[in-house]
Protein backbone atom coordinates (compact mmCIF):
# COMPACT_ATOMS: atom_id res chain seq x y z
CA UNK A 1 0.00 0.00 0.00
CA UNK A 2 3.02 2.61 1.19
CA UNK A 3 4.07 2.02 -2.40
CA UNK A 4 1.10 2.00 -4.36
CA UNK A 5 0.37 5.82 -3.20
CA UNK A 6 3.82 7.15 -1.96
CA UNK A 7 7.29 5.15 -3.72
CA UNK A 8 5.54 4.41 -7.22
CA UNK A 9 5.35 7.59 -8.19
CA UNK A 10 7.58 10.63 -8.66
CA UNK A 11 10.70 8.16 -10.05
CA UNK A 12 12.75 8.44 -7.08
CA UNK A 13 15.15 5.20 -6.18
CA UNK A 14 17.49 5.24 -3.56
CA UNK A 15 18.94 3.04 -0.72
CA UNK A 16 19.66 3.87 3.20
CA UNK A 17 22.88 5.26 4.50
CA UNK A 18 23.77 4.23 8.12
CA UNK A 19 23.70 8.02 8.65
CA UNK A 20 20.31 8.57 6.85
CA UNK A 21 17.50 7.04 5.10
CA UNK A 22 17.15 7.62 1.33
CA UNK A 23 20.93 9.21 1.11
CA UNK A 24 22.19 7.57 -2.36
CA UNK A 25 20.20 7.61 -5.12
CA UNK A 26 19.03 8.86 -8.86
CA UNK A 27 15.83 10.39 -10.62
CA UNK A 28 14.69 7.50 -12.76
CA UNK A 29 10.80 8.18 -14.07
CA UNK A 30 9.34 4.68 -14.78
CA UNK A 31 6.89 4.16 -18.05
CA UNK A 32 4.36 2.56 -16.32
CA UNK A 33 2.31 2.26 -12.86
CA UNK A 34 0.20 -0.52 -11.94
CA UNK A 35 -1.16 -0.66 -8.37
CA UNK A 36 -3.04 -4.18 -8.30
CA UNK A 37 -5.81 -3.72 -4.72
CA UNK A 38 -6.08 -7.36 -5.01
CA UNK A 39 -2.11 -7.67 -3.16
CA UNK A 40 -3.54 -5.77 -0.14
CA UNK A 41 -5.88 -8.98 0.64
CA UNK A 42 -2.59 -10.54 1.80
CA UNK A 43 -1.17 -7.56 3.35
CA UNK A 44 -0.38 -8.17 7.11
CA UNK A 45 -2.11 -5.55 9.15
CA UNK A 46 1.25 -3.70 10.58
CA UNK A 47 2.26 -3.02 6.93
CA UNK A 48 -1.68 -1.92 5.70
CA UNK A 49 -1.30 0.59 8.85
CA UNK A 50 2.30 2.02 7.39
CA UNK A 51 0.60 2.47 4.36
CA UNK A 52 -2.19 4.21 5.73
CA UNK A 53 0.61 6.56 7.16
CA UNK A 54 1.64 7.61 3.76
CA UNK A 55 -1.65 8.21 3.00
CA UNK A 56 -2.78 10.14 5.56
CA UNK A 57 -0.38 12.60 4.82
CA UNK A 58 -1.81 14.07 2.05
CA UNK A 59 -4.72 16.22 3.40
CA UNK A 60 -2.49 17.96 6.10
CA UNK A 61 -0.66 18.95 3.21
CA UNK A 62 -2.61 19.39 0.59
CA UNK A 63 -6.41 18.65 0.63
CA UNK A 64 -8.31 18.73 3.85
CA UNK A 65 -11.14 17.36 1.79
CA UNK A 66 -9.55 14.48 1.66
CA UNK A 67 -8.74 14.53 5.01
CA UNK A 68 -12.12 14.17 6.07
CA UNK A 69 -12.90 11.75 3.96
CA UNK A 70 -10.10 9.29 5.19
CA UNK A 71 -11.82 10.44 8.94
CA UNK A 72 -15.28 9.01 7.47
CA UNK A 73 -13.72 5.85 5.81
CA UNK A 74 -10.78 5.03 7.54
CA UNK A 75 -12.72 1.66 9.08
CA UNK A 76 -13.35 0.57 5.62
CA UNK A 77 -10.08 0.92 4.68
CA UNK A 78 -8.98 -1.45 7.41
CA UNK A 79 -11.45 -3.69 6.62
CA UNK A 80 -9.83 -3.33 3.29
CA UNK A 81 -13.06 -2.41 1.16
CA UNK A 82 -11.78 -2.29 -2.35
CA UNK A 83 -14.23 0.83 -3.15
CA UNK A 84 -12.52 2.84 -0.35
CA UNK A 85 -8.79 1.71 -1.00
CA UNK A 86 -9.03 2.56 -4.84
CA UNK A 87 -10.38 6.05 -3.79
CA UNK A 88 -7.43 6.50 -1.27
CA UNK A 89 -5.22 5.30 -3.84
CA UNK A 90 -6.00 7.19 -6.95
CA UNK A 91 -6.71 10.36 -4.91
CA UNK A 92 -3.13 9.99 -3.18
CA UNK A 93 -1.35 9.75 -6.61
CA UNK A 94 -3.23 12.47 -8.14
CA UNK A 95 -1.88 14.75 -5.27
CA UNK A 96 1.67 13.17 -5.32
CA UNK A 97 1.69 13.36 -9.28
CA UNK A 98 0.78 17.33 -9.16
CA UNK A 99 3.46 18.26 -6.69
CA UNK A 100 6.17 15.90 -8.56
CA UNK A 101 5.01 17.41 -11.79
CA UNK A 102 5.93 21.05 -10.94
CA UNK A 103 9.26 19.77 -9.15
CA UNK A 104 10.50 16.60 -10.10
CA UNK A 105 13.97 16.81 -8.63
CA UNK A 106 12.70 17.92 -5.29
CA UNK A 107 14.37 21.51 -5.66
CA UNK A 108 11.50 23.16 -3.57
CA UNK A 109 7.41 22.20 -3.86
CA UNK A 110 7.94 18.29 -3.97
CA UNK A 111 10.25 18.84 -0.08
CA UNK A 112 6.02 19.03 1.14
CA UNK A 113 5.67 15.53 0.64
CA UNK A 114 8.24 14.76 3.45
CA UNK A 115 5.50 15.93 6.25
CA UNK A 116 6.90 13.80 8.95
CA UNK A 117 9.58 12.20 7.21
CA UNK A 118 12.44 14.12 9.04
CA UNK A 119 11.40 12.76 12.31
CA UNK A 120 10.52 9.78 11.09
CA UNK A 121 13.53 9.34 9.30
CA UNK A 122 15.58 9.85 12.72
CA UNK A 123 13.37 7.21 14.23
CA UNK A 124 14.77 4.68 11.37
CA UNK A 125 18.04 5.26 11.70
CA UNK A 126 18.39 6.00 15.37
CA UNK A 127 16.68 2.38 16.30
CA UNK A 128 17.93 0.53 13.09
CA UNK A 129 16.36 -0.09 10.15
CA UNK A 130 13.43 -2.46 10.21
CA UNK A 131 12.54 -2.07 13.75
CA UNK A 132 10.12 0.31 12.85
CA UNK A 133 8.59 0.49 9.78
CA UNK A 134 8.59 3.34 7.02
CA UNK A 135 4.97 4.32 7.95
CA UNK A 136 5.16 3.81 11.31
CA UNK A 137 8.31 6.58 12.15
CA UNK A 138 5.79 8.94 9.16
CA UNK A 139 2.94 8.27 11.81
CA UNK A 140 4.92 9.26 14.52
CA UNK A 141 6.94 11.98 12.90
CA UNK A 142 3.43 13.52 11.58
CA UNK A 143 2.16 14.18 15.17
CA UNK A 144 5.71 15.55 15.78
CA UNK A 145 6.03 17.77 13.27
CA UNK A 146 1.92 19.22 13.88
CA UNK A 147 3.04 19.65 17.00
CA UNK A 148 6.27 21.96 16.30
CA UNK A 149 3.81 23.46 13.71
CA UNK A 150 1.43 24.97 16.63
CA UNK A 151 4.03 25.41 18.83
CA UNK A 152 5.44 27.84 16.28
CA UNK A 153 2.09 29.42 15.37
CA UNK A 154 1.39 28.27 12.34
CA UNK A 155 -1.62 25.70 13.54
CA UNK A 156 -3.90 25.51 16.16
CA UNK A 157 -4.62 22.74 19.29
CA UNK A 158 -7.64 21.44 16.92
CA UNK A 159 -5.70 20.64 14.26
CA UNK A 160 -2.89 18.63 16.66
CA UNK A 161 -6.02 16.79 18.17
CA UNK A 162 -7.38 16.05 15.07
CA UNK A 163 -4.54 14.62 13.46
CA UNK A 164 -3.49 12.79 16.39
CA UNK A 165 -6.97 10.61 16.28
CA UNK A 166 -6.96 10.01 12.87
CA UNK A 167 -3.15 8.66 12.90
CA UNK A 168 -4.24 6.43 15.93
CA UNK A 169 -7.49 4.93 14.21
CA UNK A 170 -4.81 3.89 11.47
CA UNK A 171 -2.89 1.68 13.87
CA UNK A 172 0.03 3.52 14.15
CA UNK A 173 2.23 5.09 17.26
CA UNK A 174 1.22 8.24 18.11
CA UNK A 175 4.87 9.42 20.27
CA UNK A 176 8.31 8.62 18.34
CA UNK A 177 10.54 6.20 19.47
CA UNK A 178 13.38 6.60 22.15
CA UNK A 179 16.36 6.83 20.83
CA UNK A 180 18.50 7.79 23.36
CA UNK A 181 17.87 7.54 27.12
CA UNK A 182 20.67 9.89 28.15
CA UNK A 183 20.21 12.65 25.40
CA UNK A 184 16.56 11.83 23.42
CA UNK A 185 16.72 14.76 21.62
CA UNK A 186 20.31 15.53 21.35
CA UNK A 187 20.20 12.18 19.31
CA UNK A 188 17.39 13.06 17.32
CA UNK A 189 18.88 16.38 16.53
CA UNK A 190 21.84 14.77 15.30
CA UNK A 191 20.57 12.44 12.84
CA UNK A 192 18.50 15.44 11.26
CA UNK A 193 20.94 17.40 10.57
CA UNK A 194 22.17 14.84 7.89
CA UNK A 195 18.38 14.81 6.48
CA UNK A 196 18.29 15.48 2.93
CA UNK A 197 16.05 18.40 4.00
CA UNK A 198 19.33 19.97 5.82
CA UNK A 199 21.19 22.87 4.50
CA UNK A 200 24.61 23.88 6.33
CA UNK A 201 23.54 21.46 9.08
CA UNK A 202 20.24 23.41 9.60
CA UNK A 203 17.22 21.18 9.94
CA UNK A 204 14.82 21.93 7.93
CA UNK A 205 11.17 20.30 8.94
CA UNK A 206 7.76 20.30 6.29
CA UNK A 207 5.34 21.95 8.86
CA UNK A 208 1.69 23.18 8.22
CA UNK A 209 1.25 26.60 7.77
CA UNK A 210 -2.75 26.51 7.92
CA UNK A 211 -4.43 23.07 7.74
CA UNK A 212 -4.13 22.42 3.51
CA UNK A 213 -0.91 23.99 3.11
CA UNK A 214 3.38 22.81 4.00
CA UNK A 215 6.07 25.01 4.39
CA UNK A 216 9.38 24.28 4.87
CA UNK A 217 11.63 25.79 7.62
CA UNK A 218 13.87 26.16 10.20
CA UNK A 219 12.87 25.68 13.85
CA UNK A 220 14.98 26.90 17.08
CA UNK A 221 16.82 23.74 18.78
CA UNK A 222 15.12 24.42 21.79
CA UNK A 223 11.63 24.14 20.55
CA UNK A 224 12.28 21.09 18.50
CA UNK A 225 13.75 19.43 21.88
CA UNK A 226 10.42 20.73 23.52
CA UNK A 227 8.55 18.84 21.18
CA UNK A 228 10.67 15.54 21.19
CA UNK A 229 10.64 15.40 24.91
CA UNK A 230 6.78 15.83 24.73
CA UNK A 231 6.09 13.48 21.90
CA UNK A 232 8.36 10.79 23.44
CA UNK A 233 7.25 11.08 27.09
CA UNK A 234 5.47 8.00 28.50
Amino acid sequence: LLAQVDSSVGGKTAINHPLGKNMIGAFYQPQLVVCDLATLDTLPVRELSAGLAEIIKYGPIADMDFMGWLEDHMDDLLARDRTALAHAVRRSCEIKAWVVGQDEREAGLRAILNFGHTFGHAIEAGMGYGAWLHGEGVGAGMVMAAELSCRLGLVDDAFVARLKVLVQRAGLPLRGAVLDAADNAGRYLELMRVDKKAEAGEIRFVLIDGPGRACVRAAPDALVREVIDACCAG
